[in-house]
C-alpha cells in the first residue's frame, strides 16, 4: 500500500493521537499511554516538528512517527542524537509497509536536518532492517533496564558514533 507521508500539522494533533491510541490498543509491550506520550513530547524541549510525520491514504491519517532530540552523555561530554518513538499505524493498515515507509522517511529527514544518529527501544527483529544495531556496540546505554538486543542505535552518517559512548538521556516525558 502506498501512503503519502508529510509533516504533522497542528490541526492533525487530535487525529494523530487517536491513531496512536488505536495502534497500541492491546499491544503486548504497551501500557496504552503512547498517545499521551506524543502530547507530552510535542511540548518538550526535544520536539523537532519536522520529525513528527503522518502517513495518509485518501486524505485519512493512518500512521504517525516521531523522532525527538536527546543527548548521549558521558561525563562532561555530550553528543546529540534522536530517539525514535513511537511509530504507530492503525490496525487495519498494519503489515502493509506503512510503518516502514514512516521510518525510512523519518530517518531521511533526520539526516537532511543534520542529525547524526538515532536510538530506539524496539523489536530486535524489526529495526535491524533499517540498519539499527545494538547500541552496546558503541558503548551506548539506556537510562533504564532494557534487553541488550532491544536497545539499538543507527548511524545516519557513516562513523558518526565512533568514539561516542554513554547514556542516552531520554526526555523526562518518557518517564512521566
Amino acid at each position: 500500500m502506498k501512503a503519502a507521508i508529510r509533516q504533522e500539522r497542528e490541526n492533525d494533533y487530535q487525529i494523530t493521537e487517536r491513531v496512536v491510541q488505536e495502534a497500541f490498543r492491546g499491544a503486548e509491550y504497551s501500557d496504552e499511554t503512547e498517545h499521551l506520550l506524543v502530547v507530552k513530547l510535542r511540548n518538550s524541549e526535544g520536539f523537532v516538528p519536522e520529525l513528527s510525520l503522518v502517513a495518509e491514504v485518501d486524505g485519512e491519517i493512518i500512521g504517525h512517527i516521531m523522532l525527538t532530540a536527546l543527548p548521549i552523555k558521558n561525563g562532561n561530554r555530550q553528543y546529540g542524537s534522536l530517539a525514535l518513538a513511537p511509530v504507530s499505524v492503525l490496525p487495519r493498515y498494519q503489515n502493509q509497509g506503512i510503518g516502514s515507509a514512516l521510518i525510512k522517511e523519518g530517518l531521511k529527514k533526520a539526516k537532511e536536518l543534520g542529525f547524526k544518529s538515532v536510538v530506539v527501544l524496539g523489536h530486535e527483529k524489526y529495526y535491524p532492517r533499517f540498519g539499527f544495531k545494538p547500541a552496546s556496540l558503541w558503548g551506548i546505554r539506556a537510562p533504564f533496564n532494557a534487553p541488550r538486543e532491544a536497545f539499538m542505535a543507527l548511524e545516519l552518517e557513516k562513523g558518526s558514533l565512533e568514539g561516542v559512548s554513554g547514556i542516552a538521556v531520554f526526555p523526562r516525558e518518557f518517564f512521566e
